[in-house]
């Protein structure tokens, strides 16, 4: 799975620098092509000559260190790289990339980069535990940085608990994974539906919900790093949605309908994680209302169920629906799923703190046919992303099969 791939191995100023020769060897065997980046705290402990015999490649440490006049080193580096791995990951270092600074050649390379981040920790365990490293490790995981926890044992402080760094074989092997995942939806088309709809009163006010978009942007994202052609059908959103995927914007649900309908035939998998108006005015004015009198009474009629549709015209898709809820979760997804024939419903409690609308997390169930799949706890939306598309995969029509609803 390594085979040709671009990895930069950061290396921060802790104890556990050392492991990071055994990682770059065990990368470098695998068949890709590690360039190290060193902390100066990282020198002191392993030296550079050390990386740059096991990587084969100029080991970097100085930003200011420009060995081709025709490239900005960082930038280069940062734009050809497939993943970065920084392990061992200090507080410091974590801080630094949470906070966004750059002033020295790895935290530079960091900010500089579009393509996943995984981070392994290794520090003392009350430093771990620390406010400040959980909420900028979980900042960081929010912006969809990997982390692979440290684990317990003895630490060079003296301490037998959480904090030293995961071993080179288990971060080798997680990149493995990583990358076959990374194929696992190539040649597939996915579709996915996120923020609100807009349903017009007139050309000034409108009724709509909370949805920011963040979790159709975080599964279409994840969707993309699975090797799929996306789409994202959105309506109104807060969040910035992801680079490289093809966006139509819509308003109101009846456009969301169309766009959807239009795409449905060639699709693979449809994930419908957008808020739906479940009505709409009767009649919307082509003016601005003006007041008059102490009420106003509002007409509204239903609009036509986008996913039930979707569920009676299935074929061979996979249809993904989202059930957000705030009593009988179990029992309204597992009714929803039924109704609507998907083959998959995301349900989450939206009063539960971190989970639902403009969270950078979430925390939901997801249900099949044969009832609660897995429950996720709080976690970052493109994680749970991930997860869900494996599963929808799995369900995925084989060669031969028609996979239509009967």
């Amino acid at each position: 799975m390594l085979s040709g791939k671009t990895i930069i191995l950061g290396i921060t100023g802790g104890i556990a620098a050392y492991k990071g020769a055994a990682l770059c060897s065990k990368l470098v065997q695998a068949g890709a092509k590690v360039h190290v980046i060193m902390t100066e705290s990282a020198a002191k402990f392993i030296t550079p000559l050390t990386l740059q015999t096991l990587s084969r490649n100029p080991v970097h440490t100085d930003t200011f260190d420009e060995r081709d006049p025709s490239v900005v080193s960082h930038i280069h580096l940062a734009d050809h790289a497939d993943l970065i791995i920084v392990a061992p990951a200090t507080a410091g270092t974590i801080a630094k990339l949470a906070g966004g600074h750059a002033d020295d050649m790895l935290s530079t390379t960091l900010l500089a980069a579009t393509c996943p981040i995984v981070i392994a920790p290794a520090m003392n365990v009350h430093m771990y535990e620390h406010p400040a490293v959980v909420s900028n490790m979980e900042l960081l995981a929010a912006r969809g940085a990997m982390f692979i926890e440290p684990g317990t044992g003895q630490l060079a402080c003296g301490y037998v608990a959480k904090g030293r760094l995961a071993e080179p074989e288990d971060i080798a092997n997680a990149v493995q994974s990583w990358f076959a995942s990374s194929k696992l939806l190539a040649g597939k088309r996915v579709l996915v539906t996120a923020g609100g709809t807009v349903e017009r009163l007139d050309p000034v006010r409108y009724l709509t919900n909370d949805s920011s978009g963040k979790m159709g942007f975080a599964i279409a994202e994840a969707a993309q790093l699975m090797g799929a052609e996306v789409t994202v059908v959105a309506g109104r959103t807060s969040a910035p949605p992801p680079a490289g995927i093809r966006l139509l914007r819509v308003e109101s649900a009846q456009q969301m309908l169309e766009a959807v309908m239009a795409e449905y035939e060639t699709l693979d998998i449809v994930v419908k994680a957008a808020a739906v108006a479940d009505y709409r005015p009767v009649a919307a004015s082509s003016s601005k209302l003006k007041k008059n009198g102490e009420r106003l009474v509002l007409e509204l009629e239903r609009t036509t169920d986008i996913l039930e549709q979707l569920g009676k015209r299935k074929k061979r898709q996979v249809l993904v629906g989202f059930a957000a809820e705030t009593e009988q979760v179990a029992f309204y997804a597992m009714d929803k799923l039924r109704r609507k024939h998907c083959d998959l419903i995301v349900a989450n409690d939206v009063g539960q703190a971190g989970a639902g609308f403009n969270h950078d997390t979430n925390i939901v169930q997801i249900y099949g046919e044969e009832g609660l799949i897995e429950a996720l706890p709080l976690m970052s939306k493109r994680e749970i992303g991930s997860r869900l598309l494996t599963l929808a995969a799995e369900r995925l029509p084989q060669a031969g099969e028609s996979g239509e609803y009967a």
